[in-house]
Order: structure tokens, then sequence, then C-alpha cells
């Protein structure tokens, strides 16, 4: 990815968002965009509007921490924009001095495979910046069944999956969420590694086939994506409300643990034991010749 382009984009993007009434500042005359002006940026930065206009042409690898800093306060970034402005910052470095960034994790390890197994209350998996999900307990493979449950010729991926699986938009309860999500931690890891031949090619795909996909990614929004709440309609055990904690493996940079629980005693966790108790047998009986899991999982229900 051109990580100018990227810089342009993302500080045009972040100062469009803001007016001049929110910046305290005084307007006068008629404006052609509602958001500020470069040399209104740098004015609420403390920079010289030629030294503004340098950076946003995606000249950032000279930057210092204090401007970054200014820079942010001055476009209001959040948490997860501040952390992938500074992302771009390093990408934009020289390559002599720029710190090497391992590419993203592509396998799990034996005793990671064996804690996600060990969690039978919850559905675990284990994924990497670009989504591709690496690993999975029975309990997560039972919760998405069209993507674990399916013969591919590509690798298992989220955004894969919301975006370009039919079932998708009915399978989340509310999918305009999901597909925000996955672009936001997508442009997160693009501002991470810039270079990652694969991830570019999954953007690519995806920017391709799907318009929701390419008018989400031309809005350049990140996030954090560490806990929450996501609604399913699952094909066995119907609605299902989920809290989920996203962790990091500190000794596989990149590698994540997702976990999704019930709340005890909820109408989502009666259901969540039966889906667990419908997998546990599933597997035991093993699959039957020709019959994919969805189909296992739809006569199972009826």
């Amino acid at each position: 990815m051109d990580t100018r382009s990227e810089i342009r984009d993302f500080l045009t993007t972040r100062r469009a968002r803001i007016t001049p009434e929110e910046a305290g500042l005084k307007t006068f005359g008629q404006r052609r965009v509602p958001g500020l002006r470069r040399e209104e940026v740098a004015t609420l930065a403390g920079l010289s509007v030629d030294y503004y206009n340098r950076l946003e042409r995606g000249n950032l690898g000279g930057a210092s921490d204090s401007v970054l800093d200014a820079l942010a306060d001055a476009l209001r970034l959040d948490e997860a924009e501040r952390a992938h402005l500074l992302d771009l910052a390093r990408a934009s470095q020289p390559a002599t001095s720029r710190a090497r960034r391992r590419a993203s994790t592509q396998t799990v390890r034996p005793s990671v495979q064996w804690m996600l197994d060990s969690m039978t209350a919850a559905a675990a998996f284990a994924e990497n910046g670009r989504l591709d999900a690496l690993g999975a307990n029975q309990l997560g493979r039972a919760l998405y069944p069209a993507l674990f449950g399916e013969h591919r010729a590509q690798p298992a991926n989220w955004a894969r999956f919301v975006f370009l699986h039919p079932d998708a938009p009915g399978f989340y309860g509310d999918w305009d969420r999901a597909a925000k999500d996955c672009v936001a931690i997508l442009r997160s890891e693009a501002g991470r590694n810039p270079h990652d031949r694969e991830l570019s090619d999954l953007v690519g795909q995806l920017a391709t086939q799907s318009e929701e996909f390419g008018q989400l990614w031309a809005t350049h929004n990140v996030r954090l994506h560490t806990k929450g709440v996501k609604r399913f309609n699952h094909p066995v055990v119907g609605e299902l409300e989920l809290s989920f904690e996203r962790l990091e493996v500190a000794a596989d940079p990149g590698l994540m643990i997702v976990a999704y629980t019930a709340e005890p005693g909820s109408r989502s966790a009666e259901a969540f034991g039966l889906l667990a108790s419908w997998a546990a047998t599933e597997e035991d009986d093993g699959p039957t010749p020709g019959d994919s899991a969805p189909h296992r999982m739809g006569r199972e229900a009826r």
C-alpha cells in the first residue's frame, strides 16, 4: 500500500469531519467545505502552514513525537486514531531507520490450540491482524458453521465471510456494525504493516467484489476492537447475545485470542449451552459423507 496516500487520505478525512465551530474558530464568509482548512489545522496544532502541508502530503517520517501529539490533539483523534497516526509515521520512515515488523502470524502453536480447546464454556478463536481464522475450539466452530464447516479454496477469514458470504447478513444481528468493525481492524493493520502483500491482496479482493467494503474502506476509519457485545441469528439455537474479549498473545506478535461468552442465567446462556451439547454430540458422531456441517445443523434444529 502507498504510505503517502494513506497519510494524505487519513489526515484529509480527519479534518473534514471537524467544523470550525467545534474547534472554537471564528469563520467569515462562505465556505466550500464543512470541515477545517489546512491553515486552520496548522493554527490549532501550532505549526506553520507550509509544514502542515508537507505532513498532509505524506511526509510524516521526520515528524517528532511532540508534533504528532499536537496534530492528534488538533484533529481530536481518539486512542485508535492516534495509534494509527504513529503507525503511519513509522511506516513513512526510511527502511534503514524503520523498526522491523514481523509478518502477520500464519499459524498457531500447539499450546495455543490446547488453550483454545480447554475453554469449554466459551467460543474461542485465534486470529491475526488480517482477520484470518487460524484456530478455534469446538464451540467456536459450532458458533460459525458457515465459516468453518465448508470446503474453502482460501483460508477462513472473517472479513471475507462478512462481505462475501451470502449467509452473513442474516447471521449477524447487526451486520452494518460487523462490517464497520472488520474494515476498521483491517485499516489499522494496514497502518502497522503497509507492505503485507497478503493484506493488500485481501483488500483488493474485497474492494472488487463488495461495493459496501469499498465505501467503508474509503472512510479511513480505525478503532480498537478489544471488547463488546454481538448478536447472532444462529441456524441451530436462534438468537444469541454474546460478550467478547479480544486479547493479544504476547509471545506471538499479531496473534489475538477472541472469546465469546453468554451472561450467566440469560436466555443466551441456555441457548449457548444447548449449542455446546449439540457440538459435542456432532463431533463424537463424525460427519456423514457428503453432508456439510451447515446442512447437518439445519436438520438438527428441525
